[in-house]
């Protein structure tokens, strides 16, 4: 991907994607972000923020927000992720806030977009640590090849930041306003609930970097 290129950047609204999106404009790439709505319990809360911490950035900043619908609950049913209702706290491990396929599915409707509209990369911020089965090299590699095979043009899937942990990314964005992104998977109004398993991920994130968590939390 070089310098300049359009890129669409998956952007969930969290410190990761939004970071993301931020380093590859200053890079002068032409940036589109996109926002796939499953349709989960926190989308509404987390997509006002991701438009807002898309507002602040200076000018010229990204292409407007692509928002594209693939609701998921005839396939997740009950999932805690559509119901709200016993979302992994700050205790659980990292594996159960799997969401099955949400790589695939955020790709497979967001390639055709790309493909329908001249853009030849989608970056995703996926982290060194990231635990689950779609989110490897393996994984990108292989739906790169796939989704140009099916759409009959390139299309390359990247990772940045899939060499860095957490706090690293935040190192890289921390003149950002931060406060604006959104990581919670339980809010409470349009705060961060402060106690769910994404919550804690993201204070330690702060903590491990040593500055100043101005996250509005409903519970310390």
């Amino acid at each position: 991907m070089a310098i300049a290129d359009p890129v669409a950047v998956l952007a969930s609204g969290g410190l990761d994607s939004a970071i993301l999106v931020a380093h590859l404009v200053s890079e002068e790439h032409e940036v589109t972000p996109i926002y796939v709505r499953f349709g989960l319990a926190w989308e509404d809360v987390e997509s006002r923020h991701l438009q807002r911490f898309l507002d602040s950035l200076p000018a010229p900043a990204t292409k407007p927000l692509i928002v594209l619908d693939l609701p998921v609950a005839d396939v997740y049913g009950a999932h805690w992720s559509v119901t709200g209702q016993h979302v992994p706290d700050h205790s659980s491990p990292d594996e159960a806030v799997y969401l099955p396929g949400r790589n695939l599915l955020l790709l497979a409707k967001s390639s055709v977009w790309c493909a329908l509209n001249g853009v030849p990369t989608i970056a995703l911020g996926t982290l060194a640590a990231n635990p689950f089965p779609d989110a490897d090299h393996t994984f990108f590699a292989g739906f790169s090849a796939l989704a140009a095979r099916a759409l009959g043009r390139p299309l390359e899937v990247v990772t940045p930041f899939a060499g860095r942990k957490k706090h690293e990314v935040l190192e890289l964005g921390r003149t950002l306003p931060l406060d604006l992104t959104f990581s919670c998977i339980a809010p409470r109004a349009e705060r961060h609930c402060g106690h769910c398993n994404k919550c804690a991920e993201r204070q330690l994130a702060f903590t491990q970097l040593g500055i100043a968590d101005t996250t509005e939390y409903a519970t310390s």
